[in-house]
């Protein structure tokens, strides 16, 4: 029988409700939505949300962006016993700097179910052949994080078709 530990829960629900926002702020950027929060003894150490089309980085991504903070933060690229709440599955390479920052814990909410390196496709967060294993939550405001995600690319889908079908009217 699985116990539930109902004040963890709500804890980890009010993160990724602040990472939701943060979510929020990159699509408001024109950026994919995904945000991130990391959290150290209860606080905000560090957070992000994805920069990669504004920034012309293929590298900052939410993930990225808070674990700098958190560096920044701690004066240390090893972020001991913190925990990473992040809207949207990491990918490889941000799985690659959560092992590296020697983060405690990750909680994401949506999978990704082509890329997602934490459990989808790819495990790389608990594979034994890495000096640090980071535990993982999953599916914390599953519905809403993945939902912000399809609401993003329909919208996106929708506003390509639009200037296509402008482009042929004005030809």
């Amino acid at each position: 029988m699985t116990v539930i530990d109902n004040a963890a829960l709500a804890n980890d629900e009010r993160w990724m409700q602040h990472a939701l926002k943060l979510a929020d702020k990159a699509e408001q950027a024109g950026e994919v939505p995904v945000g991130a929060v990391l959290v150290l003894e209860g606080q905000v150490i560090g957070e992000g949300y994805n920069l990669v089309i504004s920034q012309s980085d293929p590298c900052a991504h939410a993930e990225i962006m808070a674990l700098r903070a958190g560096g920044e933060q701690v004066a240390n690229y090893r972020i001991l016993d913190a925990t990473l709440y992040v809207t949207l599955e990491p990918c490889c390479m941000c799985a690659g700097a959560i092992v590296h920052s020697r983060i405690k814990r990750i909680v994401y909410g949506a999978p990704d179910l082509k890329t997602g390196a934490a459990d989808s496709a790819f495990k790389l967060l608990s594979d034994p052949k890495h000096n640090h294993q980071v535990d993982v939550g999953r599916g914390v405001l599953a519905a809403q994080c993945a939902q912000k995600i399809s609401d993003f690319f329909a919208r996106r889908r929708k506003e390509k078709k639009a200037a296509k079908i402008a482009a042929k009217a004005k030809c």
